[in-house]
């Protein structure tokens, strides 16, 4: 059994950042890719990021330059780190997790069987 928890969501005004954590309950991290998703009201979930497990990223290109995905082994967590926000990215954000070891990264909803249940972030004009 898989288990994700999001923290560090919030209220933030445009051009500030926030950091995202997603603690697994995971027996062997090392084996998880970890992707962040995102979604708006009325809009389908999109990705946003993926951390391989030999810490390979990838990102969305609404989001490169911006925000960077991180984990910690050790704590069996991965973080994104969201610079210079926008109005754009309020959502609510998912952590997922899908154990694989090749290196390419998952970018499709559907390449992931966990989910965390979300965050909010709001960025306010």
């Amino acid at each position: 059994q898989v288990q994700l928890v999001e923290s560090g969501g919030g209220l933030v005004q445009a051009g500030g950042s926030l950091r995202l954590s997603c603690a697994a309950s995971v027996r062997t991290f090392t084996g998880y890719h970890m992707g962040w998703f995102r979604q708006a009201p009325g809009k389908e979930r999109e990705f946003v990021a993926t951390i391989t497990t030999g810490s390979n990223t990838c990102y969305a290109d609404s989001v490169k330059g911006r925000f960077t995905a991180s984990r910690d082994n050790t704590k069996k967590t991965v973080y994104l780190q969201m610079n210079s926000l926008k109005p754009e990215d309020t959502a609510v954000y998912y952590c997922a997790a899908e154990w694989r070891l090749q290196p390419t990264c998952l970018v499709a909803r559907n390449e992931y069987d966990y989910w965390g249940q979300g965050t909010q972030v709001t960025v306010s004009s």
